[in-house]
């Protein structure tokens, strides 16, 4: 019988794994009214992803990385604004 850190964590998977479906899809659908339904979905995916996340992390089912120093975002920040003006 699975557990509540068990069934958080692979429902967490499960919209992830969605999250990153809608975002291949809708980058490549040409039609307008199924784009924008796909963008909706994809919205309330986020949410019920960002809900379950904060619970998660509540109940100590998930401990995330732990924070990058400001050099390191810096750095990435800068490399990310140098890869879009090239």
């Amino acid at each position: 019988m699975f557990q509540d850190k068990e069934m958080v964590n692979d429902y967490l998977a499960g919209l992830n794994a969605s999250l990153t479906g809608y975002a291949n899809i809708i980058a490549q659908t040409n039609n307008a009214e199924l784009r924008q339904t796909l963008i909706q979905l994809r919205n309330q995916d986020e949410s019920r992803q960002r809900t379950l996340y904060s619970y998660a992390l509540q109940k100590g089912h998930y401990k995330p990385a732990a924070p990058a120093s400001e050099e390191v975002v810096l750095q990435l920040k800068n490399q990310l604004m140098t890869d879009m003006q090239n």
